[in-house]
């Protein structure tokens, strides 16, 4: 015949099922908190880090082609009121090649500066680009 089982005395033997259960329940809280506070911590940095971007920022609004040996471009800087810029821009000809290039500085103490600039190219060029801004060197 088989014996009945009879329960062990409490905290005799180890902890019990319910004791390890509540254990595990904290451990995965403590995980789950530690986790997201990890994520927010690297999503803060990321975005901190993306959204800074450049002190210098430009928009070329528009260009003309003058002649065969010139172009002209209307710039937008947005940069801080003490900073010079230093913007770049190139001409390409219809076969996208280059034909010119030429950084040009912005030192107004104006945080907005809308400025049409010329570039002289080496052919007819067909489009202008900007190729970016940053700020000047300082020595």
């Amino acid at each position: 015949m088989a014996e009945p089982q009879v329960p062990l005395p409490a905290g005799r033997y180890g902890r019990s099922a319910s004791d390890e259960e509540r254990t595990d329940r904290r451990l995965k809280i403590v995980g789950a908190c530690l986790g997201a506070a990890a994520l927010a911590l690297i999503g803060w940095i990321g975005f901190g880090h993306i959204s800074k971007g450049s002190d210098v920022n430009a928009e070329l609004i528009k260009f003309k082609v003058i002649s065969d040996e010139e172009v002209q471009a209307q710039l937008e800087v947005h940069k801080d009121r003490d900073l010079t810029g230093v913007c770049t821009v190139r001409a390409l000809a219809e076969d996208k090649g280059e034909v010119g290039r030429k950084d040009f500085t912005f030192e107004q103490r104006e945080t907005r500066i809308d400025e049409v600039v010329s570039l002289r190219t080496t052919g007819r060029a067909s489009s202008a680009q900007l190729i970016g801004c940053r700020p000047a060197q300082s020595n």
